[in-house]
């Protein structure tokens, strides 16, 4: 099987073998790497660290707005905040650590990452991949299984988010983080006892 992958930097682009071979640019040097079958997979699920994200002003943004959005919600919803007795419980540690981890190794990780290698790195809209729209999208769509319209429509925004540092760092740790760390705060302040009434 052969793909053309392109590389920032890079004017030439380089067909390569997937059976033998697979390029990525170290983002930190510049340098084009060739990595084997299990380094593919890696890079193609962004399982990769390529640089110190939490240092960037763009992550260090999405990470504050977390609390900004918190309590803007906490004006336009019901203030239900999880007991404190209930944080080790399985329901939260579900929605705070295990979904998003799942969600982003799903999404971000396997649909964005395939995505991106079958369509490239286009920008469509502010800077954001057609990779991760189309990705935000499923996103979305899939809460609807589980979740009313208004409220599915709710995680498209976030969805974008992840994707962005996804993209940004061609990396999911970044959005699993994000992740989790929206899921947490939203849980803590503001649906915990839609959580604690679901779990029982």
């Amino acid at each position: 099987m052969k793909l053309n992958f392109g590389t920032r930097g890079v004017s030439a682009r380089r067909e390569l073998d997937l059976d033998h071979v697979f390029a990525v640019q170290d983002v930190s040097s510049g340098v084009l790497l060739e990595l084997g079958r299990p380094a593919q997979a890696m890079a193609l699920l962004g399982l990769q660290y390529n640089r110190p994200f939490h240092r960037d002003s763009v992550f260090f943004l999405l990470f504050a707005l977390g609390p900004m959005v918190w309590l803007s919600m906490i004006g336009l919803f019901a203030f239900q905040p999880l007991p404190l007795r209930a944080i080790w419980s399985a329901a939260f540690l579900s929605v705070a650590l295990w979904q998003p981890l799942l969600e982003e190794l799903l999404f971000r990780g396997i649909l964005q990452g395939y995505l991106l290698q079958s369509m490239g790195r286009q920008k469509t809209w502010h800077g954001l991949s057609l990779a991760n729209i189309l990705t935000s999208l499923s996103f979305t769509l899939a809460h609807l299984a589980s979740h009313s319209i208004s409220w599915s429509l709710l995680v498209l925004i976030p969805s974008l988010c992840f994707g962005f540092v996804r993209d940004r760092f061609e990396s999911v740790y970044p959005s699993i983080i994000l992740h989790a760390f929206y899921n947490t705060g939203y849980f803590l302040l503001i649906d915990g006892a839609t959580l604690l009434n679901f779990s029982r």
